[in-house]
């Protein structure tokens, strides 16, 4: 498996491209993922002026979240190859990752990488940018497996349900809301795109909920989003930051057990033990992949 880089994305917040004040807050927020958008924030008119606000921030403010990323228009538009040209070219060195949108197959995946790698290769940079592709059409969720396997740059799906009922002609109200189904709607989406990205090595992020003042509506949809393993979710107004980030963050309690019984497993391995007691619960190898998890997302995060 590639060896990609390990990024914490218990929240991505979107920050409009085209607002200096937006961005300038969100470089001094304590949070796992910003990224700066050209795409939907930022009306036809001002994406080319946008452009030069998101190089100018990149390269004005001392940013905090631990990764900083840029939304860019999708390949079929005409701003998606100035997109890449001018940001990259302006502020490649302070970037983390590009977000594709609206991803329908690997071809278009395979576009943003051979750009990357010659803008790279002409600019000189020693950073390698990684690609996140947003899941928010159709023919994306049909083709999720091969955008996820497309390139070593890729490093994180978004589920974008926003596009995605509208792609899908879907009746609902309210973005990442469930309309009234009975159950979760998005259940099969986020687990086919959860699914793909597992298997390939990368990280699933399920995207917006529009109505940032129901808070707990939003903590339902993160936890339903944690349990099937995804790693975070989508903040559009920095109230949700503090929810996203608890949520897909784990609790001490559970980082002290997984930590005590791999280590108690470990030592019953040097024994010649397979499966032991800790504490009255059973550990073995399928346990300790579980455990291994937990301790990891805690690693990530410093906990």
């Amino acid at each position: 498996m590639i060896d990609r880089p390990k990024r914490a994305r218990r929240c991505q917040l979107s920050v409009p491209g085209s607002n200096e004040r937006m961005m300038e807050k969100a470089a001094g927020l304590e949070l796992d993922h910003v990224f700066l958008d050209l795409e939907d924030a930022v009306a036809p008119s001002a994406k080319r002026e946008a452009r030069g606000m998101v190089v100018a921030a990149l390269n004005g403010h001392s940013w905090t979240p631990r990764t900083v990323c840029v939304r860019i228009n999708d390949v079929t538009t005409e701003w998606c190859h100035d997109d890449i040209i001018e940001v990259v070219t302006g502020a490649g060195a302070k970037l983390d990752t590009l977000m594709l949108t609206k991803a329908k197959s690997g071809h278009d995946v395979m576009f943003v990488h051979l750009m990357l790698d010659q803008l790279e290769e002409k600019l000189g940079l020693e950073n390698r940018i990684g690609i996140e592709c947003l899941i928010e059409e159709v023919e994306g969720i049909m083709n999720v497996e091969e955008i996820a396997a497309a390139s070593d740059r890729m490093e994180a799906l978004v589920f974008g349900m926003g596009d995605y009922s509208a792609s899908q002609q879907m009746n609902l109200r309210s973005i990442g809301g469930s309309g009234g189904y009975p159950g979760d709607i998005w259940h099969y989406t986020r687990y086919k795109m959860t699914v793909a990205c597992r298997a390939n090595g990368i990280d699933p992020v399920d995207g917006p909920y529009a109505n940032f003042r129901d808070a707990e509506g939003y903590r339902t949809e993160c936890e339903r989003a944690n349990t099937l393993g995804m790693v975070g979710k989508w903040a559009i107004h920095p109230d949700q930051i503090e929810v996203a980030q608890d949520v897909f963050a784990p609790d001490a309690e559970s980082v002290e057990s997984a930590r005590k019984r791999k280590a108690a497993y470990e030592e019953a391995l040097a024994k010649g033990l397979g499966a032991i007691n800790v504490d009255g619960v059973m550990v073995d190898a399928a346990s300790i992949r579980i455990l291994q998890n937990i301790i990891d997302r805690a690693d990530l995060i410093g906990l």
